[in-house]
């Protein structure tokens, strides 16, 4: 095994441009297989994220709200808005059959706060009647959300005391939500009680001026429901449109499958971006190894004369590949490490689609898949050449070289 690796050590040494471009390649295999999988399980989760995040049967907005900032854009992107439900369309909704719960919500647009590098997008809620925020934060808080309590996305970070102002005011920090892949992740949820002390504290800023005649404690951004069983929730969501003038009720499956089919195009990109790199490493890996096996045939045929086996030969090629694949794959791996921040960000901006990170163990495998695979291709693709090569009598190659 010494001597193979010396061997091994020593033609790296002295070939080190074609040494170099055999790692290269097996850099982008490695780099790929990690990439790939990570975007696209990203993707899913975050997908699945977004369905269970929903919980509502039916979303009910402003119909000025359509089309900019509306609660599928707050939920998916964080884009803020400050837009409102007129009351008496509110109290109409109680004469639509079918609604079994329905949950108010009320949207303020921050100014820059402590806590964050851009605006974002305060969210007041009914804990009594709600049943989209409470399920996400039910194992972090044992009690209600009293008034001045805030609760906040998972990627909003926080002072160590506990407490985040807006508009000059401290409110304390009871809870964090669980990661959701959504817009959400970025948001701040509170009671009616403290939203309207913001709306309040607000006065003066450009956020204050979309308030005026609009009470917070009574006015609704958009309304949750839950259909009851039974019930078509597209022909309840239908009976709203079609009875409450100044609203648009939407289906929450409608806006799932809008974001599923937009997952579904750029999985396939993906994919079909990552296998065809794929294919095309491996046949090139392949090819450059046959041709430096073939190259090789005068060395491999002194070293049979100067009494060196077979297998010592196929064993001193095996550890010059095995060095060469995992130098690629650990760098190939390195490097999308780095770059799966900015990549997944990149990827979530363009295609505006919701994201969420694998866990550790999902991490960890894809770590160990993308080391492996081109480490063992690269090592197998080298052997085989060297087996076919040294198989021939050695007096054959030295005169066929000659």
């Amino acid at each position: 095994m010494r001597f193979s690796l010396a061997i091994a050590c020593k033609n790296i040494r002295r070939r080190p441009v074609r040494a170099a471009l055999m790692c290269i390649i097996v850099l982008f295999l490695s780099f790929t297989a990690f990439m790939g999988g990570y975007l696209i399980i990203s993707l899913q989760n975050g997908l699945d994220g977004y369905r269970a995040r929903l919980g509502a049967d039916i979303i009910v907005v402003p119909s000025a709200a359509q089309g900019h900032g509306t609660v599928d854009n707050v939920l998916l992107h964080g884009i803020t808005g400050n837009y409102y439900i007129p009351q008496d369309s509110l109290r109409k909704l109680d004469g639509i059959e079918g609604i079994e719960k329905n949950t108010c919500q009320f949207y303020l647009t921050s100014a820059k706060a402590s806590c964050c590098s851009a605006r974002v997008q305060i969210i007041g809620f009914d804990p009594v009647t709600d049943f989209t925020v409470t399920p996400w934060i039910n194992s972090n808080i044992d009690s209600g959300i009293s008034d001045g309590d805030i609760i906040i996305g998972s990627d909003i970070a926080y002072p160590a005391d506990g407490s985040i102002r807006f508009y000059g005011e401290s409110y304390h920090v009871a809870a964090q939500l669980e990661k959701t892949g959504t817009g959400l992740d970025n948001a701040v949820f509170t009671n009616r009680n403290t939203i309207d002390k913001m709306a309040h504290s607000a006065a003066g800023t450009v956020e204050r001026e979309t308030l005026k005649d609009i009470d917070p404690e009574n006015a609704a951004s958009c309304v949750l429901i839950k259909v009851k069983d039974g019930y078509d929730i597209s022909a309840v969501a239908d009976d709203i449109n079609i009875h409450i003038s100044k609203v648009r009720a939407t289906p929450s499956v409608s806006m799932i499958e809008s974001v599923a089919q937009g997952f579904g195009n750029v999985s396939v990109f993906i994919s079909v971006i990552t296998v065809g790199i794929w294919l095309i490493s491996v046949i090139i890996i392949i090819a450059v190894f046959a041709l430096m096996m073939n190259e090789r045939k005068k060395e491999f045929a002194v070293l049979r004369v100067a009494g060196a086996s077979g297998k010592m030969i196929v064993s001193a090629v095996s550890a010059e590949a095995a060095v060469i694949s995992i130098t690629g794959s650990v760098i190939g791996l390195v490097i999308s490490l780095i770059l799966t921040a900015p990549l997944s960000e990149s990827i979530r901006n363009h295609f505006s689609l919701p994201f969420m990170q694998p866990d550790m163990m999902i991490m960890l495998f894809l770590s160990v898949g993308s080391v492996v695979m081109p480490f063992l291709i690269g090592v197998i693709t080298a052997v085989l050449s060297a087996f076919r090569i040294t198989g021939n009598e050695s007096g054959l190659l030295l005169r066929e070289d000659a």
